[in-house]
Parts: structure tokens; sequence; C-alpha cells
């Protein structure tokens, strides 16, 4: 498996599969837009339906007719469009030769450009070559975190860090504790003002965090 991080919350996962999550490339800051013809997904998935996650998906999908697959309300615009879709929800899983993608829970917004409903906001499990990997969404901090680390053998997680419209740092590694992920990637952040944080500072708690963490557990085995 090899994961492509683009930039605010944009990744491709190149597998058994290619699934490309929040394809954000026209307006983001971190890459040349013209990556959205390089791409060549299997599957998009669309976390909530703001236009910097949406983003460039229906130019995608119709360039390599990609399956989108994101809650039933963002389904439904794209397939009024004439791209195939399948609709989750909160809880729900598709089932592939591969592996799976079950959509988590994301406390967050979810509205189209035009201010129109877009259904639910989503993290999303994707299970591939028998791993795990955790996207979270745009999403504060939330104890159904801690739910998913003992009901998942996560992999992989990737937590918004950038504050302000989602968790920060301090929530953010919270967040690992709980997950239990063996690699953390940090996103949705320095992409606008607001959301403009030092990483660095990130990347030092949790490296705390895992010292401390596990310290904590040898004394407890022992």
């Amino acid at each position: 498996m090899k994961i492509k991080y683009f930039g605010h919350s944009n990744f491709l996962i190149s597998s058994d599969c290619n699934i490309i999550i929040d394809p954000f490339f026209t307006g983001n800051p971190f890459v040349d837009e013209n990556e959205k013809d390089n791409v060549k997904p299997d599957i998009i998935i669309v976390t909530h339906a703001h236009a910097d996650h949406v983003g460039d998906t229906e130019y995608i999908a119709k360039k390599t007719n990609a399956i989108i697959i994101s809650n039933f309300e963002i389904c439904n615009y794209f397939e009024k469009k004439g791209l195939k879709t399948h609709a989750l929800h909160i809880g729900g899983k598709k089932t592939f030769p591969w592996g799976f993608i079950k959509l988590t829970p994301a406390f967050h917004g979810s509205s189209f450009a035009d201010g129109s409903y877009g259904g639910s906001p989503a993290g999303v499990i994707v299970n591939i070559e028998g791993k795990s990997v955790y996207h979270a969404g745009d999403t504060g901090l939330s104890y159904e975190m801690k739910m998913l680390g003992e009901t998942n053998d996560i992999y992989v997680a990737m937590l918004p860090v950038g504050d302000n419209f989602t968790m920060g740092i301090e929530d953010a590694v919270k967040a690992a504790e709980w997950l239990r992920a063996k690699i953390v990637i940090p996103m949705h952040y320095n992409t606008f003002d607001l959301i403009k944080v030092n990483v660095e500072e990130f990347e030092y708690a949790f490296r705390h965090f895992r010292l401390e963490y596990m310290k904590s557990k040898e004394e407890t085995t022992l």
C-alpha cells in the first residue's frame, strides 16, 4: 500500500484498489492543481460537502469513471450529474474483494457551496491489504474515537490538527491515544490563515505521548 498526501485532507491510497479521499486540488496551495489529471482512482470518497473536501470530485469522476462513495445526500447530488455512486451512512459498510469502506461519526457541518444540505459529515475507515486506514474527516474530538480504537485495529490515522474548524493539536494527540494507531498523519492545517499551526508541535506532542504511553504500559504490565 502507498499513501500520498496532497495537502489539506486530500489523500491517495494506492493498492489493489486506488482510492482518493477528499480530492481538493483546485485552490489547494500545497499542490499543483494539474495533479488532478494524473490521479486515476477507482473510488472517490467524500467525507462531507464543503468545497475544500468535495474539491474536484466531479471532474475526476467524469475523467476516470470512478465510483463516488459518500453519504446519501452527496451521492444523490452527484448521481443527478450522471456519475456512479454508492451511498453509505454512519456505521454503514461496503465490502469489496480487497476489504471494505465504512463511514464513521464526525462532528462538523456539511453543506454545498450554494448552501444546500450535504448530509451528515463523516470520517471513514478503509480496510485494504488487511490494514485499516482511518481518515477522521473534519471533526472535533469525540469519545467515539475511543470506541473506534477498541473495535478496530487501526494502522494509520489521519487526523485534523488545524483548530478553529476542527480539533487542534492537543485534542488530536488525545484522539491518537484513543485510536491506538500505529502511524498518525496530521491533516487540515496551514491551508488557510484560520487553520495555521506549527505542525512540529504536533510531532513533538505525539512523540512525547507515545513515549509516556509505552512507559505507562510497561509499568502496568510489570
